[in-house]
């Protein structure tokens, strides 16, 4: 059975001070300075940023690890067309097999395209497209949807090849940015300070006001209490529908312990069982002769599909943010494209 002690292991190093460190710090100082020098160098046009013929919004992290960028992709699609825009969406693809530029269709197999591009292609009801280079994601969506007229990248913020109009960060309001440190010695891509120079910071769970006061940041919570059954995916339960069995929780996402700490607030109890984030399940990883049910997330989910049994129950989620995000968010596209409130 795959391990979680990655995971905690991890952690461990990112959110604390251990001998480690004494060998990672000064990788991390050179991580810095690379990372600076490449932005530098983009920002000065030594390096060619490339611009596509529609706004592009990329929602990405300066953390590794999950911070709820999925969900909020799916807001801001729903939030986009619902204000009269046809939104595409771009991913790197990160845990699939592909090494060019493909599109994902709701029965691609997350195998090749990713685990969260696949939950997007299937929740979205958006075109979306994947490739390592998300220039050409993007052109190759834009040439086969030609009524898309805006790009959601998933992901990216750091990918500076492929300009953008907006910049939205999502933060982790648990673990926020653990201790401070960039790669490898921390979990930051970037330093704290990019977060003042983007259009709107997302923190999931939480708030950054007592830590570094921003007059960009928006709160997020995740919300739901429905389980679709893998194996008929027409039958759902309520958290209620569960009392009195016994109950393992598996979680393979940047952070198990939130989905952990949702199953709680829905007054469940279960054995739970963190695994790597995008970790490739197999069979045997859900083999828990003792449960009545087994509850996972819709991303783990579109990769255990082909091989669950009735047992296996996925929470799904949506995204809740304040009035204001939307409208800003709106205003500053508007701006961009020129189009005029309907």
């Amino acid at each position: 059975m795959t391990s979680g002690k990655p995971v905690r292991w991890l952690e461990k190093i990112w959110y604390g001070l251990t001998p480690w460190h004494v060998v990672l710090l000064p990788l991390s100082i050179l991580f810095g300075l690379v990372a600076a020098l490449r932005r530098v160098l983009y920002r000065a046009g030594l390096l060619r940023a490339i611009r596509l013929p529609v706004p592009v919004i990329v929602v990405g992290n300066i953390s590794v690890g999950g911070t709820g960028k999925t969900p909020l992709v799916l807001w801001l699609a729903d939030f986009l067309r619902q204000q009269g825009y046809h939104p595409g969406i771009v991913s790197r693809g990160y845990g699939g097999g592909t090494q060019g530029v493909v599109a994902v269709e709701v029965r691609s197999d997350p195998a090749v395209v990713g685990d969260e591009p696949l939950l997007l292609a299937r929740k979205s009801g958006c075109p979306v497209w994947v490739g390592r280079d998300r220039v050409a994601a993007g052109n190759a969506l834009l040439r086969a949807h030609t009524e898309c007229d805006v790009l959601v990248s998933d992901d990216g913020l750091q990918h500076y090849r492929l300009d953008r109009d907006l910049e939205i960060v999502v933060v982790d309001g648990e673990r926020k940015f653990g201790n401070g440190w960039l790669l490898p010695a921390g979990p930051l891509r970037e330093g704290v300070s990019r977060l003042r120079s983007v259009d709107a910071v997302v923190v999931n769970g939480g708030s950054l006001k007592a830590t570094i006061p921003l007059r960009n940041e928006f709160e997020m919570s995740l919300e739901g209490e429905v389980f679709c059954n893998l194996r008929q995916p027409e039958m759902s339960a309520r958290a209620a529908d569960f009392g009195g069995k016994k109950l393992h929780a598996v979680a393979g996402i940047g952070n198990p312990q939130r989905f952990f700490a949702h199953l709680r607030r829905l007054g469940l109890a279960f054995e739970e069982h963190a695994f790597p984030d995008h970790c490739v399940f197999r069979p045997q990883d859900l083999d828990y002769g003792d449960a009545d049910a087994l509850l996972m997330t819709e991303k783990d989910a579109v990769k255990c599909a082909g091989f669950a049994d009735e047992r296996v129950w996925a929470l799904a989620v949506e995204a809740i943010l304040p009035p204001a995000f939307g409208q800003t968010m709106l205003q500053k596209l508007r701006d961009i494209d020129g189009r005029q409130a309907a």
